[in-house]
Formats: C-alpha cells, sequence, structure tokens
C-alpha cells in the first residue's frame, strides 16, 4: 500500500512519454490527465495555458458558442509537467478536489495503462 504521503497522484496515460512531455508546452493544453487521491478517488483534469485559451475561445465564437466550459479545467502560465504537478499539490491544499465530481470507482485508473508522477509530500 502506499504512503499517504504519495498523495495526490497527478497520473498520465501510458502513451505520455517524453516526446508528449516535449510537446504538451507547445501546443498549451493537455486534457488526458487524473488526480488520484490517497482514498483512491479520481477526478479527471485538464490544463490550458493563456494563449491556447484564447485561441479556442476565438474559435468557438466565430462558430456561435460564446463560452468555454470543461470541467476541471486548470489554467496555467505554461503547461509543463511540473507546472501541472504543482497545481494539482496547491489546489489539493485548498480543497479544489472537495468541490469537483469524482470518477466512478469502476473508471479509476489502477493498472498499467497509467504512469502515476507522485507529488512531493504535502501537509495538510
Amino acid at each position: 500500500m502506499s504512503d499517504t504521503n504519495d498523495y495526490p497522484r497527478l497520473i498520465f496515460p501510458d502513451w505520455y512519454d517524453e516526446r508528449a512531455e516535449y510537446e504538451t508546452p507547445l501546443k498549451g493544453w493537455f486534457s488526458h490527465a487524473v488526480v488520484q487521491l490517497a482514498d483512491g478517488t479520481c477526478f479527471p483534469v485538464s490544463f490550458i495555458d493563456p494563449v491556447r485559451l484564447q485561441q479556442d475561445m476565438e474559435e468557438y465564437v466565430k462558430l456561435g458558442t460564446p463560452y468555454f466550459a470543461e470541467p476541471g479545467l486548470i489554467i496555467l502560465p505554461e503547461v509543463t509537467v511540473e507546472f501541472m504537478r504543482n497545481s494539482v499539490k496547491d489546489l489539493w491544499k485548498r480543497g479544489y478536489f472537495c468541490h469537483l465530481k469524482p470518477l466512478a470507482r469502476n473508471d479509476s485508473p489502477t493498472s498499467g495503462a497509467v504512469r502515476a508522477a507522485a507529488l512531493d509530500t504535502v501537509d495538510s
């Protein structure tokens, strides 16, 4: 069993390799991550930077949808693994995940299909 100090965990899909990590900041978004808490509860999260958000918003407006909304959206100055990890750690400390609907238990990532990136110890 994992130590509770290993949580929250930011979990990436198994295909998220060094190349994907390199390309993510260039794209300005990443929407395939899951945050897992010590009790096994998981929350889907998405990350986007302000430039990509503005581009997406402009496109949505052109298409007649004057808004952009996504549950679990986290806006970062740059979408890097470091910023993603740090934001999850800080948001967890602030109780952010208490306000999100978790994934169903049977949807939780539990096998080799994901790569867990354990965060540093988080004090309550």
